[in-house]
């Protein structure tokens, strides 16, 4: 992380230098400070915003696409439309780069620091997003995702059963919340796995139970999944228990109900 940020420091100082060495070019850059002020300058404010988009614009043109249609503009120019989009103009970008550098650099760096700042959360923003998609995608659990009783028919279950195709480690994950009131008996869930092409008469192989506690409290569960080679058949209960008399008072929530495929290969020791 350390390292990104770093680069967008460097990007962003790259591209304000290459706008004052074209203020130098053009004959703008003063180094009498008696003629600098800070009238008709871009609002501090302003100008993060106008530099933020201006950085984003700069990693744009790094994608072919975009780049060859911009190709008939210079990157400076391309920036200037940035700034004119902001509601400012290219004097005014001009004004306020050598007034900075000029007579505030110091405040030029709290700047930098604040476009700095928004970039790395935009980054945060969008990785986090694209982690969320991800998760989403990979998602093959079949069943609800949410559980509880009462409120559901006797009739309801959490019954499960998938076949899981491709080679790697699955993670099958939930939160039950199990009331002290639940009259079932070693409440827990039940899950097998077998091979997919013999179902019916198919060596099962169960996970570990994990006896659920009835305290009314949240409590997260997790299992890995192996599926090396062959397509699996997962088959269970996220809801099990021994006592099956009509009418028992169930009490209880399950939900986060997810199942992903977390590690696309599989390596076996």
């Amino acid at each position: 992380m350390g390292k990104t940020i770093n680069l967008k420091r460097t990007g962003i100082i790259l591209i304000i230098l290459s706008l004052a060495a074209f203020l130098v070019m053009t004959g703008s850059c003063t180094s009498r400070k008696s003629k600098l002020d800070s009238r008709n300058l871009i609002p501090a404010k302003e100008l993060v915003s106008v530099l933020v988009d201006i950085h984003l614009t700069d990693g744009l043109l790094t994608i072919p696409k975009i780049n060859v249609w911009a190709s008939k503009l210079d990157s400076i120019t391309t920036y200037y439309h940035v700034i004119e989009k902001h509601g400012y103009t290219k004097q005014m970008m001009d004004q306020t780069l050598n007034y900075y550098f000029v007579n505030n650099p110091k405040e030029l760096s709290k700047i930098y620091d604040q476009v700095l700042g928004i970039l790395s959360e935009m980054e945060s923003r969008a990785s986090s997003e694209a982690s969320s998609e991800l998760a989403r995608s990979s998602d093959v659990w079949p069943g609800k995702d949410y559980y509880t009783w009462p409120g559901i028919g006797y009739s309801d279950t959490t019954l499960f059963d998938v076949t899981l195709t491709k080679s790697g480690i699955y993670s099958l994950a939930f939160t039950v919340t199990l009331f002290p009131d639940d009259q079932s008996l070693n409440p827990r869930p039940t899950i097998y796995s077998c091979a997919a092409d013999s179902i019916t008469n198919g060596k099962r192989s169960y996970l570990k139970s994990i006896p659920y506690i009835k305290d009314g409290m949240p409590h997260n569960y997790s299992y890995n999944l192996k599926v090396i080679d062959k397509p699996r058949h997962i088959r269970g209960w996220l809801y099990n228990y021994e006592n099956r008399p009509g009418g028992l008072n169930k009490h209880v929530q399950i939900e986060n109900i997810s199942l992903s495929l977390t590690t696309a290969t599989l390596t076996v020791q």
